[in-house]
């Protein structure tokens, strides 16, 4: 039987260091509760260290979690990388790190807090999570399906850090899943305004940085369960799955 999730693939926490403090795992499935999400995927930028926590805190509150990664390629272009497990975010995770150059500078660029779903503070993490990493937009596609993940094209409706911003088109041979725009843009109006969406599947996220941002942004996917393989069937509308807006 099919069913409509109200879905958010793109929510940051506190890990981010451009994200609000009270990103924090519990604070993040209080809001998407509020908010009536049924799906929501955490990517932090190029870490995926908070998602254990979030999934946790979503499972004992009636919220699907999917964990994810924004990675920020050598061309300076975020992708999102949405996996089924824990397990596959955590592999991809650790291909991320080994090229991730540099150290954070908390007083820069803000502080990046590894939490737990009660909400404590386990650690900070050392890497410079802002940067962009040494891998190549095809190598993160490429690494992403490797792992049976779904890659996405981030906020391709943006001046900054979109792969249209940042090369003026999407490679036809790049193999994305699809792209994402911001409340900023109907998925309709992308298509007719931004060179190169053409029938991509098109969806729309938060890119949620601070609570009040969960959920300003969403997609309604028609599936059988909030799994990654039924999300890589609404984006390809098959077996009667599909996005509805």
């Amino acid at each position: 039987m099919l069913k409509e999730f109200k879905t958010d693939l793109h929510v940051h926490t506190c890990l981010s260091p451009c994200a609000d403090w009270e990103m924090s795992p519990r604070k993040i499935i209080r809001r998407s509760r509020e908010v009536e999400l049924d799906l929501i995927a955490v990517c932090d930028h190029n870490s995926a260290e908070n998602n254990d926590a979030v999934m946790r805190e979503g499972l004992r509150n009636g919220i699907y979690v999917l964990p994810g990664l924004e990675i920020c390629s050598r061309e300076e272009v975020h992708v999102l990388a949405v996996f089924g497990t824990l397990e596959q975010a955590m592999t991809m995770q650790e291909i991320v790190y080994g090229h991730l150059p540099g150290e954070n500078r908390p007083e820069i660029f803000g502080h990046q807090i590894v939490a737990t779903e009660a909400d404590e503070v386990l650690a900070e993490n050392p890497r410079l999570l802002i940067g962009a990493t040494r891998l190549g937009l095809m190598d993160i596609v490429r690494a992403t399906h490797d792992l049976n993940g779904l890659s996405l094209a981030a906020h391709v409706d943006r001046p900054a850090n979109s792969i249209i911003s940042q090369l003026g088109f999407i490679p036809a041979d790049l193999g994305i899943d699809g792209v994402e725009v911001s409340c900023r843009i109907s998925p309709v109006d992308a298509r007719t305004t931004l060179h190169g969406i053409g029938p991509r599947p098109c969806l729309t996220s938060s890119d949620a940085h601070g609570l009040n941002d969960i959920g300003r942004a969403y997609s309604v996917l028609r599936m059988a369960a909030p799994t990654i393989e039924e999300v890589g069937w609404a984006l390809k509308g098959v077996h009667g799955r599909k996005i509805l807006g």
